[in-house]
């Protein structure tokens, strides 16, 4: 029998915007051995009291249809997406990247910033701190070109990501 491929989805969950929550929908996920690589949660309906948690795993297509469905038993879970699954849709993850260096080292870092359409947030004579948006393949392109140029620290919001179209999850 043919083992089954892991593959990533990013899931997105309505829910009820209330203590405990995202502790329940976590727990979900650690109680069942299921590793997260990126979560991210916000209110989303102020009126509604509503919020979205995206939740980046990897899977079997069997263990995301477990995953899936257990979400949607949850009692403050509206609904529950599998944006890559859904169809066409936009990710993009939030990095703050601190770089520190002098001379050729500085310019080399501002110029690789410019190409990847980083912006400057913190300057100091001794480090830059750029803040990025994009997919997490660009960050981790920038962030591995910034490693030999003095890359002190690294602190990414997690992926946010909407389905396109007038189609919502």
């Amino acid at each position: 029998m043919e083992e089954e491929k892991k593959h990533r989805h990013t899931i997105s969950v309505l829910v009820d915007n209330e203590a405990g929550v995202l502790a329940r929908v976590i727990g979900l996920f650690a109680g069942r051995g299921y590793n997260i690589e990126s979560l991210t949660v916000a209110e989303v309906d102020e009126i509604e009291h509503l919020s979205r948690i995206t939740i980046v795993t990897s899977g079997t297509p069997m263990v995301v249809e477990q995953i899936k469905a257990q979400l949607d038993r949850l009692v403050p879970v509206h609904a529950v997406g599998d944006l890559n699954m859904s169809g066409p849709h936009i990710e993009r993850e939030l990095a703050l990247i601190k770089v520190s260096g002098s001379g050729d080292a500085r310019v080399e870092s501002l110029r690789i910033a410019d190409i990847f359409r980083a912006r400057v947030v913190d300057s100091t004579t001794k480090s830059f701190v750029f803040e990025m948006t994009g997919s997490a393949e660009k960050l981790n392109a920038f962030i591995a070109l910034m490693k030999p140029l003095g890359l002190v620290e690294v602190a990414r919001a997690g992926v946010v990501a909407i389905s396109r179209g007038v189609d919502s999850t």
